[in-house]
């Protein structure tokens, strides 16, 4: 019984054994042991030489062939990227070499690609015209065409790449792509803020929930980098509103049924929130005086903690400190909390640092425009004593300038501890501009604008433009050129060449033609303080009058020259130039006619306006505006005097106000004037960007005053008002106003008019 197992394991053992040595024959001999290389011969190849193919593997004749080497070959040869696959076997000396070689494309083609041009599309493959196909590359190419989508807010994009065999292993690459819709925000949500409702955080963030308003823009798109954006608007939000230790949890975005649209979810850890109690400010800089510091901190203590206020207190401490040259401050600041009271302590703490001068102003990447038009932004030179608010406005006038698509400017160390080095970084932008514009008003009609401007002429930094505006009433060319720095001066010096045809045949019975030209020249009288003076040439034509017009525009009928200087001072304070909502502005206009020409005349115009926020995304603006003009030895004429309605008293209509002739009811124009306005702005419930506004306001004015003394004319200087409401809608493709007003005061022969309408764009 025993003998029987015995005898199985040792027939098993000799079956092993014979195994083995047979495997060792066959493999062991030609691997494991050295031999030589004798001959070698390549199978497979078709478009690569086969001494290449040699080369690549680095096989010589005599060589020792092993274990080793077989490896080395094959990996030198996968390397190439030329082959996808490659077998070696060595027998009596002869190394067979058998490859198959990845194809050559021949073309790269896409199809199904209608949002994104195949010429875009090749720029990001690694896969060209007349490179080596893998398979390797091919899936990563893939890949890129899938995120390429992705980024465009298409999660639903199918992308299949397909081959088409060609001669002599050539291919066509050809991606098959199913772009898929656009994957929207169908919701967004918060959890965890107990403090702000959902409605006011969707304002703060970028991204939206899709609404059929939104087509003009792509932030209802589903974007995965844009949500992370909005996590750090939620916590600079909370961060200003006094919640220290706020974090955003998760953003999570669920793809609904059909790779349409996401949910988005935002969760929320809001924290408590702290007041800001007492504010320390201590200096290692002997030098400084803390006491004439503190003032720049008022207000701060005692409010809910806001990180925005608290930098700019910290950068009018830092721009205070330049004022009085020392350079690089650093200011510390370290938080202490007060839980139990909900307060934190603020400790500033300025470091040591000594006085610097400006060592030398380094400019780089301006390949068209001059140094001197950059350098001469600065109030720095070398040598001067370093100023940190004088360095933030030249980076402020450069960046103002227009001709650079980035500036940087800082301030790096010098030589030595005392010296410092300005540079100026920038990349230039084209200057050049044509516009195209087109729109409608009930006052003017159709619309048309067509302009052309260098704003960075040869480099020098001077305007050139040429304009044209027409519509049914006027049109008007215009040649302007500006020198902002005339005679290497802060002051800037042009000239004006005007053409402009007026129909007022309407108003008035007749068309009026103008054309001449105008010297001027600007300089500051401080930040926000500014003159212009100026000379102009025109010359004024009254004709087409109507054979029923009145006899004072038929006494008027020709030719007239007005030969005049005048200035402008204004002083602007406002937060924003085109659409203000903080501050106020001033100009004062003086113009003297009677150097040469026909006219003598004194004309003086003053415009101030004044806004003010109420609460938020509300503004309250105050407009006032007055002119006049006195005759000197000689009655004005008409094409000098002032017309008003329209836009300026809303509720009445253009040139609806003013002296009439009592038989033909013509608009004379008037020698003194006055409007003034009252306007609340407000949002009206929709998202803010929409740029959907309501106004409510009231305009009061009044035009009279001619040098005729006749029963025959309606000179009344009596008051005119007007209230209504209107709307204006800041679209993608241009301003749409629409306004509604009644006239409340007026007189028997003006003309009123209840609705306006405006709409205008430019492309």
């Amino acid at each position: 019984m025993k003998f029987v197992p015995k005898t199985i394991c040792f027939a098993f053992f000799l079956l092993f054994i014979n195994f083995f040595e047979g495997v060792y024959e066959k493999f062991g001999s030609a691997h494991a042991s050295e031999t030589n290389i004798l001959e070698i011969l390549v199978q497979g190849a078709k478009r690569i030489d086969p001494e290449t193919i040699i080369s690549f593997g680095q096989i010589e004749l005599g060589e020792k062939f092993d274990e080793v080497k077989l490896n080395e070959i094959i990996k030198k040869l996968f390397d190439t990227g030329l082959f996808a696959d490659v077998q070696l076997s060595l027998q009596d000396g002869l190394l067979t070499v058998f490859v198959e070689e990845n194809p050559l494309i021949n073309r790269v083609v896409f199809e199904g690609n209608d949002r994104i041009d195949s010429e875009d599309l090749e720029r990001e493959l690694q896969l060209k015209p007349r490179q080596v196909l893998t398979r390797t590359k091919v899936q990563q190419d893939t890949q890129r065409l899938l995120d390429i989508y992705r980024v465009t807010g298409r999660f639903g994009v199918k992308v299949q790449p397909q081959l088409v065999m060609l001669e002599q292993n050539r291919v066509d690459l050809i991606f098959e792509i199913d772009e898929g819709k656009l994957s929207k925000i169908s919701k967004i949500s918060f959890i965890g803020n107990d403090k702000f409702s959902d409605s006011k955080l969707r304002d703060v963030i970028q991204s939206k929930e899709d609404a059929f308003y939104r087509f003009l823009t792509s932030d209802s798109t589903y974007d995965p980098d844009r949500l992370n954006f909005d996590g750090e608007l939620l916590r600079r939000f909370y961060l200003n509103n006094g919640f220290i230790d706020f974090q955003v949890v998760s953003t999570v975005g669920e793809l609904s049924t059909g790779d349409d649209s996401f949910a988005v979810t935002f969760t929320l850890d809001e924290g408590k929130r702290y007041r800001l109690g007492k504010i320390t400010l201590e200096s290692a800089v002997e030098d400084i005086n803390i006491e004439d510091l503190h003032h720049l901190l008022k207000g701060l203590e005692g409010s809910w903690y806001n990180a925005r206020l608290i930098n700019k207190a910290v950068d009018r401490l830092v721009g205070q400190l330049g004022l009085d040259g020392f350079a690089f401050v650093d200011i510390k600041r370290e938080i202490k909390r007060n839980v139990n009271k909900n307060a934190v302590v603020l400790a500033l703490y300025i470091a040591k640092t000594p006085r610097v001068y400006v060592e030398r102003i380094n400019i780089e990447g301006n390949s068209r425009t001059l140094d001197a038009v950059i350098r001469r932004e600065f109030d720095l030179l070398e040598g001067d004593a370093f100023n940190v608010s004088k360095l933030r406005r030249a980076r402020r006038s450069i960046r103002n300038l227009g001709f650079f698509s980035k500036a940087k400017v800082d301030s790096m160390p010098g030589s030595a501890k005392d010296k410092t080095i300005i540079r100026v970084s920038v990349e230039e932008k084209s200057t050049g501009e044509i516009s195209l514009g087109a729109g409608f008003s009930s006052q003017d009609g159709p619309l048309a604008n067509i302009g052309i401007r260098e704003r960075n002429l040869l480099g020098k930094g001077q305007d050139l433009t040429f304009n044209f505006k027409g519509s049914a009433a006027r049109q008007e060319f215009k040649i302007g050129f500006t020198e902002p720095y005339f005679l290497d001066r802060d002051v800037s010096a042009g000239f004006d060449l005007v053409q402009s045809t007026t129909d007022r045949q309407t108003e008035s019975s007749f068309d009026e033609r103008k054309a001449g030209g105008g010297l001027r020249l600007g300089y500051s009288l401080g930040p926000d303080l500014r003159q212009r003076l100026k000379y102009s040439f025109e010359r004024t034509q009254i004709r087409n009058v109507d054979d029923q017009a009145s006899i004072f525009i038929k006494e008027q009928e020709g030719n007239n020259t007005v030969s005049q200087v005048g200035h402008t001072t204004s002083y602007d304070r406002l937060d924003n130039r085109r659409q203000p909502s903080k501050g106020y502005a001033v100009s004062l206009t003086n113009d003297l006619a009677g150097l040469g020409g026909d006219a003598r005349h004194l004309r003086s115009k003053l415009r101030a306006g004044y806004f003010v926020p109420i609460l938020e995304d509300q503004v309250l603006s105050f407009r006032l505006e007055t002119g006049y003009i006195k005759g000197i030895g000689k009655d004005v004429k008409i094409g000098e005097r002032f017309f008003l309605g329209g836009r300026k008293i809303r509720g009445f209509a253009p040139s609806g106000i003013g002296p009439r002739d009592l038989e033909t009811k013509d608009v004379l124009g008037g020698n003194q004037y006055y409007t003034g306005s009252v306007e609340l702005r407000f949002p009206i419930g929709l998202p803010n960007e929409l740029g959907l506004k309501a106004s409510i306001f009231s305009d009061v004015g009044s035009l009279s005053g001619l040098d005729q003394n006749s029963s025959q004319i309606e000179d009344s200087s009596a008051l005119r008002a007007s209230v209504g409401m209107g709307l204006s809608w800041a679209t993608g493709i241009g301003l749409m106003r629409l306004d509604f007003a009644s006239a409340m005061l007026k007189e028997e022969l003006d003309e009123t008019e209840f609705i306006s309408f405006s709409f205008g764009t430019g492309f």
